[in-house]
């Protein structure tokens, strides 16, 4: 079949599919997943996803596959002789759909569902197994490493709430599987006090533990770029140590969606003033019509910094591969890896034109995959 069905993100002022996200008790509010625009209220989220799906498509547009191969171009994702083998990722998401004809291949080693305690990988909302195809596929859709060794937990439901709490415990989950990479495609709010007294483990508490013992976390800085700005990238992307991605377009410029970070300090919300390497967003990666599989078996095209955070995901896994040294083990790894990595990205990152040092938007620069992994080679 030559003919190709479009496939795409709807404009804005047509209907589109509302999400809230709900309150907790502890001092992060809610989760959102970013595929598109955050609205922040004092309420929680409201998030609009736009997702045109065609049930008899059997391959992508062309022009997503012109956006796939532009995208690695710009992110230096065609590494020879890297593909992710032997290195241990867990996408902490909605779940994931294994019967996406471009995930036929993958190598999914461990599932956990924090919602239904369903045994088989499932995906009811769509967003875990569009992050997963970014990682892992190997179809139409390329993945930046497929051969992984993927770990899934649920902790996101099926319209797309979640509790800042359940990701913890997922978070917690991910480490006990030996995963020597988190992916948390997902964020929200900081709290207005560095740390609630009366409030459980969250988000943040276990990121912090899993990047104690080496493990690399990465996060998505938030979708509420612009005039909604709340003035800082999402928890728990906002933890120091915690790697923050924002989002730029086909052409390289900041995507204005992607969240602002506030790197000089503030009294309400409290941040404290952040150092290099640990301005946020720390990154930026592809987030502007982004060409993407989805948990019906057909292919769209998405915004958000939740797709950035993939494929920052996947350059750290093509790093670890090529320099196991930097990886967490089952015996030993600690933060001073995880800082060393950050560094790294810091020094091979692109910068915008007359960009210098860090930018509250762009961060370091734009993802070097092939340069970071030099860096450590030199």
């Amino acid at each position: 079949m030559d003919e190709l069905l479009d496939i795409g993100v709807q404009p804005a002022t047509q209907d589109a599919h509302l999400l809230t996200y709900t309150h907790t008790s502890k001092r992060f509010v809610g989760f959102m997943v970013g595929l598109t625009v955050l609205l922040v209220f004092s309420s929680g989220y409201l998030i609009e996803i736009f997702k045109e799906n065609n049930p008899f498509a059997i391959r992508p547009t062309e022009g997503a596959l012109e956006s796939q191969e532009v995208y690695g171009e710009l992110i230096q994702s065609d590494i020879k002789g890297l593909d992710g083998t032997g290195v241990k990722v867990c996408i902490v998401d909605s779940g994931i759909d294994t019967t996406h004809k471009d995930l036929s291949g993958i190598n999914l080693v461990a599932w956990r569902d924090f919602v239904n305690n369903q045994e088989q990988p499932y995906d009811d909302q769509g967003h875990g197994t569009s992050m997963a195809g970014l990682l892992v596929a190997d179809g139409w859709m390329k993945g930046v490493a497929p051969e992984v060794e993927l770990v899934v937990a649920k902790a996101l439901s099926g319209n797309g709430t979640g509790d800042d709490g359940v990701v913890a415990d997922a978070i917690d989950w991910c480490v006990e599987q030996d995963s020597q990479i988190i992916s948390l495609s997902l964020g929200g709010a900081p709290g207005l006090l560095p740390f609630n007294p009366f409030g459980g483990r969250d988000s943040s508490d276990a990121a912090d533990d899993a990047i104690d013992q080496g493990i690399v976390v990465i996060a998505a800085a938030g979708n509420d770029g612009g005039p909604d700005d709340d003035g800082d990238v999402a928890h728990p992307s906002s933890e120091r140590l915690v790697i923050s991605v924002g989002g730029h377009t086909e052409d390289g410029s900041h995507w204005s969606g992607s969240s602002t970070g506030d790197n000089n300090g503030n009294l309400l919300p409290l941040i404290l003033p952040r150092q290099d390497p640990h301005k946020k967003p720390e990154i930026v990666a592809p987030a502007k019509g982004v060409p993407v599989i989805n948990n019906d078996g057909t292919w769209s095209i998405v915004d958000g910094t939740s797709a950035a955070t993939v494929f920052v995901t996947g350059a750290i896994a093509l790093l670890l591969e090529a320099v196991p040294s930097l990886a967490a083990n089952e015996t030993s790894g600690s933060s001073a890896s995880v800082i060393q990595i950050k560094q790294a990205l810091m020094d091979t990152a692109k910068p915008l034109p007359g960009q210098d040092g860090h930018d509250d938007d762009y961060g370091y620069g734009m993802l070097q995959i092939e340069n970071l992994i030099n860096s450590f080679a030199q």
